[in-house]
């Protein structure tokens, strides 16, 4: 099998047929679809297994951890039964464009095969009956660690990673707790040294509506959102999560990125000026200038 689709769904039922019909008309057809459903009592798992069109795939569904979506997701990472060449991340409501494995696996083709390599792209952003309302974020800056650690630039939707990268996601110690496993799958490839590449094309339709656990990061308003959640130390936590998950594979990290960590959990001890000192040396930034101001702001009020 070379590509490993990886569903996590929970009450999926009211849009999966366009994912799984966007599924089988992929123009790369060498896939096998594995779904951890976290408990629905829609019959989402029954729709999926008897759906006509993945006749010709292998189907298997997993009982999730019922741990949140992230959790959803990483257990599919985890479970060392599943083997593959490239693993895909997909959720339950979006629609993906037929040449959305294809391309990825294009660029693949110039990535060593034992290099950990993270593929992941922009999407177009449609409502709750397909209709495009916008775009996600153009990010110009080159994806790496120093951004990873604050700031995730896309989508688990739209990534796809290689077997070296799957391996080294299955080192940590699978009993921590990690909220956000696409953030988790960024930090960690780039922690390696891996390649992360970002496609300014877009590969997918990511849908919009109120049952979004997270939903777009586009516009201004978004932004202003993101700077101001930064600000109220909603990340912290979070920032907790990796630091700890980052413990278990210190040993994978480039001696660059190694000094990069080092100076980040110091500057979240720190106090002013002294955070500062660590910021600047972390190299830590993030895509856009107004995310820097809050960056900045973030570290010296001690919320990162």
């Amino acid at each position: 099998m070379s590509v490993a689709i990886l569903l996590a769904t929970y009450n999926g039922a009211s849009f999966l047929d366009e994912q799984l019909e966007s599924l089988a008309h992929q123009t790369y057809s060498d896939w096998n679809l594995f779904v951890s459903d976290d408990g629905s009592t829609d019959g989402t798992p029954d729709i999926i297994q008897n759906h006509p069109a993945l006749s010709g795939h292998d189907v298997t569904i997993l009982k999730g951890p019922q741990k949140g979506f992230g959790q959803n997701f990483l257990s599919l990472v985890y479970n060392e039964s599943i083997s593959a060449k490239y693993y895909a991340y997909a959720d339950q409501d979006d629609i993906w464009d037929d040449n959305k494995i294809e391309r990825a696996l294009a660029w693949f083709e110039t990535v060593p095969h034992n290099v950990p390599a993270l593929y992941c792209s922009r999407t177009r952003l449609i409502d709750e009956d397909g209709f495009l309302i916008g775009m996600s974020n153009h990010f110009t800056k080159q994806p790496c660690f120093t951004n990873a650690l604050v700031q995730n630039i896309a989508g688990g939707n739209t990534m796809i990673f290689n077997h070296a990268a799957c391996t080294l996601l299955r080192q940590i110690k699978h009993d921590l707790p990690i909220h956000f496993h696409d953030w988790w799958t960024y930090i960690a490839i780039s922690a390696a040294g891996g390649m992360v590449f970002f496609d300014t094309e877009p590969t997918m339709d990511y849908r919009q509506h109120a049952k979004n656990l997270i939903g777009s990061n586009n516009g201004w308003n978004a932004r202003i959102v993101r700077v101001k959640r930064l600000l109220s130390g909603d990340m912290k936590p979070w920032n907790d999560e990796h630091v700890a998950a980052l413990r278990t594979i210190t040993h994978q990290l480039t001696p660059r990125n190694h000094k990069a960590f080092d100076h980040f959990i110091k500057l979240r001890g720190a106090s002013f000026p002294r955070c500062l000192w660590h910021l600047g040396r972390s190299g830590l930034h993030r895509q856009t200038k107004l995310g820097n101001i809050g960056l900045i702001i973030g570290t010296v009020l001690r919320k990162i």
